[in-house]
């Protein structure tokens, strides 16, 4: 993958391009972010529902899954005592940040499988320190940012897959579950502005913690569904 005419390629843009495509073999596909809860309830009925959604999602969810993977991804490049230490408080710092029990168990989920998948397409120290230090499954936007960086990208380019991805799923599952124009939703998710929510984190104590306590609740409501197209 090149850059511009005359400049040299850009770092991790190919590993970028891979960790935000949903068709990586990761198990995103099977999550809503809490569209699925959302569309059952009427919060989302068309276009203009869904584009309030996404927005919500992205300044909350997104922003702090972001600066999660950003501080993970910076923290892969350490030496091997500092990481391993450096896995476990981020990860505490992610479940603190999760107030719903469904949430949690999600994002260790797709951390999970996100880490066993990237261990195959980018081997790397800092992922099988990830897999041997939180074997149950690092929170998602953690396993993201140390993906990131085994596949040669930027904290700042791990903390644009994470807000991305933080959105995606949701507006993928909304045209499957209401069966809206493809087209007319990736129209919303080109105008969200993703940069907003994209912050260099130069210590753990400027993490953000915007809370959306009406995810929680759809997460929650979403678990004791009986009939559900998917996990979460």
């Amino acid at each position: 993958m090149n850059g511009a005419p005359g400049q040299p390629p850009t770092p991790g843009l190919a590993g970028l391009l891979l960790l935000a495509d949903s068709r990586l073999p990761a198990g995103g596909h099977a999550h809503s972010g809490g569209a699925e809860e959302a569309c059952r309830v009427g919060a989302i009925s068309g276009p203009e529902d869904l584009a309030r959604f996404l927005r919500g999602r992205l300044a909350t969810a997104g922003r702090v899954a972001a600066a999660l993977a950003w501080s993970a991804c910076a923290g892969a490049g350490e030496s091997t005592g500092a990481a391993e230490s450096a896995w476990r408080l981020l990860d505490a710092e992610a479940d603190a940040r999760i107030a719903s029990p469904a949430q949690r168990l999600a994002s260790r989920t797709q951390g999970r499988l996100l880490v066993r998948t990237a261990k195959r397409i980018w081997p790397s120290p800092a992922l099988a320190t990830l897999a041997r230090e939180v074997p149950d499954g690092a929170h998602h936007p953690i396993a993201l940012g140390v993906a990131a960086q085994a596949a040669g990208c930027t904290p700042e380019q791990a903390a644009m897959a994470a807000a991305y991805t933080s959105v995606t799923g949701a507006a993928t599952a909304a045209v499957r579950l209401l069966g809206l124009d493809p087209v007319t939703v990736h129209r919303v998710l080109a105008d969200l502005p993703y940069d907003s929510v994209i912050a260099e984190q130069h210590d753990w104590s400027a993490l953000p913690a915007h809370a959306a306590p009406a995810l929680d609740l759809l997460a929650e409501q979403h678990l004791r569904t009986e009939v559900r197209l998917f996990v979460s």
